[in-house]
């Protein structure tokens, strides 16, 4: 616990730098959304890399390593698409965000009214589902609005994650204080 609390600066320095994203972020909600899908670009290109060498170096050659070809494929269109033509990749993850949470919410409605007979307070889960629908026909329709709304989640998130950060670097440094004191 000694050697954590001396590096109590590190985890401060950590918060404050959530803290300024998180603020960037809540002021530019849309270039905080771009920039998961860079991180997701980079992910599926690299992962797709190092699936084709798998693939081609693997020793003992099956009918599974055409499945990793085709995932490496996959995985490099996918980085360099999103490289390319980040705004259309933007809209893709908008438009699965959008049909997940019009099937989830769908699903939900229907499940709350096959257990009414059975449960109480099936209200609920029928809210949930009517909530996960306007969200989905939400973004479908309005995808800058469903943008926007990530953005300021990621935001929200950072600044939270900061402030907890910031408490624990102080606190971590009256804890190593106390240490060299005693």
């Amino acid at each position: 616990m000694l050697l954590i609390a001396n590096n109590w600066w590190a985890f401060l320095i950590r918060g404050i730098l959530a803290l300024i994203f998180g603020i960037v972020a809540l002021f530019f909600p849309a270039a905080a959304f771009l920039a998961l899908v860079f991180v997701f670009g980079a992910f599926a290109f690299f992962d797709g890399i190092f699936a084709l060498v798998a693939a081609f170096t693997s020793n003992a050659k099956s009918e599974n390593w055409w499945w990793l070809i085709l995932e490496g494929v996959v995985g490099l269109g996918i980085g360099l698409l999103t490289i390319f033509q980040p705004a259309a990749m933007g809209e893709a993850w908008l438009i699965l965000i959008a049909a997940w949470a019009i099937i989830t919410g769908i699903l939900e409605i229907i499940t709350a009214f096959r257990l009414r007979k059975i449960i109480v307070g099936e209200f609920w889960l029928i809210l949930g589902g009517v909530l996960s629908l306007v969200f989905g026909l939400a973004v479908a329709f309005y995808p800058q609005a469903g943008a926007f709304a990530i953005g300021l989640l990621i935001g929200l998130y950072a600044i939270l994650f900061g402030v907890i950060f910031v408490a624990l670097g102080l606190k971590l440094r009256s804890f190593a204080r106390a240490l060299q004191e005693s």
